[in-house]
């Protein structure tokens, strides 16, 4: 309990430092963090049923060699495409959005370095490094959540991709076996 609570007062110590652009910044890992969780469980829980759903549709029908059929084929390895990469371009924008917080976060505390220039003139040069320390903490948490989030981006590209790649081979093309013949 004693250390929940000490690391409650240094996580609001270091949101205090950073400046309100830190909330900004959380706010934008905690949705990017629920999308990337989402996408993860979409592909490894809810596709693979969805998947078998659609190879048993496809095997039983009557028609898998026609230019209707190719054209059915396409057009649902186009939709799961679209269904598995769902999510990913707002994934990537929140991740290139953190990084850009983090600097308008050291813009904002910059200026406040400059303020106590202004103020107390260049005497006070342990206020000037406080500032500059608090003005780089936001960029700091800004890539720390960027760089963690490029990697599950392209994970989550990859896994995408090769599932569609493997609907594309289960959807084979072939003629209808003749009837009579066994």
């Amino acid at each position: 309990m004693n250390t929940i609570l000490s690391l409650s007062y240094a996580i609001q110590d270091f949101i205090d430092q950073g400046g309100p652009v830190l909330w900004v910044i959380f706010a934008a890992c905690l949705l990017l963090w629920l999308l990337i969780l989402e996408r993860a469980w979409f592909i490894r829980i809810s596709w693979p049923r969805r998947a078998r759903k659609l190879v048993a549709t496809w095997n039983a029908r009557g028609d898998c060699c026609s230019w209707r059929a190719k054209k059915i084929r396409e057009a649902t390895v186009s939709q799961v495409k679209m269904e598995l990469h769902a999510l990913l371009p707002l994934i990537q924008m929140l991740v290139a959005l953190c990084p850009l917080l983090g600097l308008l976060g050291t813009v904002l505390g910059m200026i406040g370095v400059f303020e106590v220039i202004a103020v107390s003139g260049n005497d006070d040069a342990q206020a000037m490094a406080r500032g500059v320390y608090r003005a780089t903490i936001p960029t700091m948490a800004g890539l720390v959540v960027a760089l963690t989030g490029i990697y599950f981006t392209v994970r989550l590209r990859r896994l995408a991709d090769r599932e569609t790649s493997h609907l594309m081979d289960a959807l084979t093309l072939h003629a209808a076996p003749a009837k009579g013949v066994r």
